[in-house]
């Protein structure tokens, strides 16, 4: 008779060909591939009469994976479940333990915040039980959102749109960038005047020309409101002598940035890369899980991705010293400590890191996907340069006085690059300039005198970055619930996208409304983030999780009866097309759905004709002569194709014009990259402009 392996679980199939590679053969592999249990979705799945009490049921279409589970579980010699570090791969643990039939008192739980063969192995041999506080904050988190979530959302559905929804973090997201909005569109902009002098030294050795900005007139700030103002100072400029009253010489520090939490990655990869927040989690899931590394086989190439600290393990510290010493030298090894601003929730992970610092991006990268490759060098440069000095720069300030007037100008330069070696910041300043050698009393040659009208400018919309980083600092949610947010604002139609903006719709704005009449609580900041707080303090103090959720729901209970008593029918009017249908002649209006805008019959429910929204283009097909529409493929990917199909199947994949090449009378098209350029859209011709 064979000998039973021991069984161990994971979540995804990857994660578990990564593990099962360190473990060998005694040990026997597999996934629950996510959730197996959950709360229901066609009804409340809460017994509010019975204390607030989850009524979990396995989930559909999970049966198959069960019964592989159990079959598996009745051979073992012994069960670990190895689900992810933290709340949710805690309760995922807790339900498999209770499918199974596994005490939960048992040493059956392993965690590790690497998929390396040391981590994985010590993780076997220090095996705990199932960490109760943990899954207690993971159940209040979930029965709070469905609470709200299956009892606000159905009002919303009665009294403005089906299909609506509200969340106790989505909704106060969505309140914080309606406010933003409301600013913008209140914000009144101001005039004011930057004045300017070129200056040069009259000696040779000062020839290099340089800007000063007007800062104060006899030692005070100098506003310059208009163009009257600025003309008259001007005048006053003209003809007095410029002299260096004040020379400041100093050297400046820029300490390394620490290395990436979950919220500080998504930021960061969205500035610099253009990742929205669903695909930074996408990419660094795979690179956690494991990647196949030519010559290394699967490899789990980065720590948990699910953090907010900053903390390192002495391992990886001391693996980074020795490749910066040896690969950049001693000068750039800094002594860098990092702490964390808030309380030390899920503390027992490290930051997101390498779990290989020898693995370099280049070295790996041909066994990486473009995507995978820039966020490995992102996370990878990152916490290398955490390690390292700061940057040091040369820096000088100088005043320079004109009778009752005076000039500020700044110059540096970087002299030693430090961390900056390995990681470049979007707001590096290395275009900043040396001011020429200047002396106090010398007097200077003035080039030019400038004057320029500006306008103070409305808060920036949010992006994704701006909007992570501010839920964020006000404690609303936690890093990774951040992107399936942004999600559902943009599918239920609350915001839309425009280039990297995020904008509140008119439907964003009404339910907004609605909620902050009704149910302040839901979308206010500061409560939100107390209850953020309240619900950390389950895993952190012990406290009963049925109490936090049966005082939310006295507030919720009270305000759902005088919503809905008070709340009349909404009707937002639909948008008329001028078309008739076809099929019974009523009006065809322009709806929104889950996958975007549709024409659809004004006749519903009676009349279900629907039809795709059609965007022309100012060109028509050169095959057949109809007009050329703007199609989307499976991948989400824009291209233009003859409204003939599947009679014509004419295809561009840049934006035809109405013009024809000069060359072969083919059409040119549009090319959009940093500037818009013309080509012909004959690949044989080669024409551009």
């Amino acid at each position: 008779m064979a000998k039973s392996k021991a069984l161990v679980i994971v979540e995804s199939p990857s994660k578990a060909k990564t593990i099962g590679k360190f473990l060998g053969s005694n040990y026997k592999v597999i996934a629950s591939v996510g959730h197996i249990r959950d709360l229901p979705k066609s009804k409340l799945g809460i017994d509010i009469e019975n204390d607030f009490e989850p009524q979990y049921i396995s989930i559909r279409g999970k049966g198959d994976v069960i019964k592989a589970m159990k079959a598996e579980a009745k051979n073992a010699s012994k069960i670990y479940l190895a689900t992810d570090n933290d709340r949710e791969g805690e309760a995922i643990s807790w339900h498999i333990a209770f499918l199974l039939g596994i005490d939960e008192k048992k040493a059956c739980r392993i965690v590790f915040n690497e998929i390396t063969k040391t981590a994985i192995q010590k993780a076997v041999k220090n095996a705990r039980q199932i960490d109760l506080k943990l899954v207690d904050a993971q159940q209040a988190r979930r029965v709070l959102d469905r609470l709200v979530g299956y009892q606000i959302s159905p009002l919303l559905w009665r009294k403005v749109r089906r299909g609506l929804s509200a969340g106790r973090v989505q909704s106060a997201a969505l309140k914080i960038i309606c406010d933003r909005e409301k600013l913008i569109k209140a914000f009144i902009p101001k005039e004011f005047w930057n004045i300017s002098a070129v200056l040069q030294g009259l000696e040779k050795v000062n020839s290099k020309s340089f800007s000063a900005k007007l800062s104060e007139y006899k030692g005070k700030k100098i506003p310059v409101d208009d163009k009257i103002s600025a003309d008259k100072i001007l005048e006053e400029l003209k003809d007095k002598a410029y002299i260096v009253n004040k020379v400041e010489k100093k050297e400046r520090t820029r300490k390394a940035y620490p290395p990436f939490t979950t919220s500080s990655l998504q930021q960061d990869a969205s500035n610099k890369l253009g990742f929205q927040t669903k695909k930074t989690m996408q990419v660094a899931q795979q690179l956690y899980e494991g990647v196949d590394v030519k010559g290394s086989g699967t490899v789990g190439l980065v720590t948990y991705i699910r953090t907010d600290s900053v903390r390192i393990s002495e391992e990886a510290i001391s693996a980074a010293a020795v490749y910066i010493t040896e690969k950049l030298g001693e000068e750039y090894l800094g002594k860098n400590i990092y702490t964390n601003k808030k309380k030390d929730v899920q503390d027992a992970h490290e930051a997101i890191r390498p779990s290989y610092i020898e693995l370099t991006p280049e070295e790996i990268k041909a066994s990486l996907t473009k995507d995978q490759y820039n966020l490995y060098k992102l996370i990878w440069s990152r916490f290398m340069a955490s390690q390292m000095t700061a940057a040091v720069y040369d820096s000088v300030s100088a005043e320079i006085k004109n009778g009752d007037y005076s000039f500020r100008a700044n110059g540096s330069k970087i002299k030693f690059d430090g961390f900056l070696r390995l990681y470049v910041d979007n707001t590096d300043e290395s275009d900043e300039k040396m001011l020429p050698q200047l002396e106090e009393g010398i007097e200077l040659n003035l080039v030019d005198l400038l004057s320029e009208q500006n306008f103070t400018q409305p808060p920036a919309r949010f992006t994704e970055a701006s909007l992570v980083k501010d839920l964020e600092e006000k404690d609303i949610g936690r890093p990774s619930t951040y992107a399936p947010i942004i999600g559902t604002l943009l599918e239920r139609r609350y915001i839309v996208r425009e280039k990297k903006s995020l904008i509140p719709t008119d439907l964003g704005f009404v339910v907004t409304e609605l909620l902050e009449k009704y149910f302040k609580e839901i979308v206010d900041a500061d409560f939100t983030a107390n209850l953020e707080d309240r619900l950390d303090d389950i895993e952190i103090k012990n406290i009963d999780w049925k109490e936090i959720v049966r005082d939310f729901h006295v507030i919720l209970k009270e305000e759902l009866v005088i919503a809905d008593a008070e709340i009349e029918k909404l009707v937002i009017e639909d948008e008329l097309t001028g078309e008739m249908c076809e099929k019974c002649g009523k009006p065809m209006a322009k709806k929104q759905g889950r996958f975007g805008d549709f024409i659809a019959c004004t006749g519903y429910p009676e009349c279900k004709n629907t039809k795709q929204i059609v965007t022309k283009v100012d060109a028509k097909c050169p095959k057949c002569g109809n007009d050329i529409i703007v199609r989307r493929g499976k991948s989400g990917r824009v291209f233009y194709g003859c409204n003939g199909y599947p009679d014509c199947d004419q295809v561009f994949w840049s934006k035809p014009t109405d013009r024809k090449c000069p060359n072969c009378n083919s059409i040119i098209v549009e090319k959009k990259t940093k500037n818009t350029s013309y080509a012909c859209s004959n690949s044989e011709c080669g024409y551009k402009e």
